[in-house]
């Protein structure tokens, strides 16, 4: 299974397993910003703590495991499942990504 999501700076796709958060790392391939920044300074770019990014996410399906996506921006929280292409499903529900890039 293609594990590989392309989605905006500002969401991050987090996992929840034996009872942790995990942030999942990505590749920033495309910046505006004539200067170079932590993408992972959420305070600095978003004005929220990773503190308070898990805790909406642990209220938003009690903590259970499986994969999260976090829209930083716009302080909006989902729970994918506990698949990784339930990210690319909640993204693409979201108006973000295609199913063939080609078309």
């Amino acid at each position: 299974m293609d594990t590989n999501v392309c989605h905006p700076d500002y969401y991050r796709i987090v996992e929840r397993r034996d009872g942790e958060w995990f942030l999942k790392f990505g590749e920033l391939f495309y910046s505006k910003l004539p200067f170079a920044v932590d993408m992972n300074d959420f305070e600095l770019l978003y004005g929220i703590s990773k503190q308070q990014v898990a805790v909406e996410l642990f209220r938003l399906n009690s903590g259970q495991s499986g994969y999260y996506l976090a829209d930083l921006r716009n302080k909006q929280y989902y729970y994918c499942g506990t698949e990784p292409e339930g990210v690319k499903l909640q993204l693409r529900s979201l108006g973000i990504g295609r199913d063939d890039p080609i078309e």
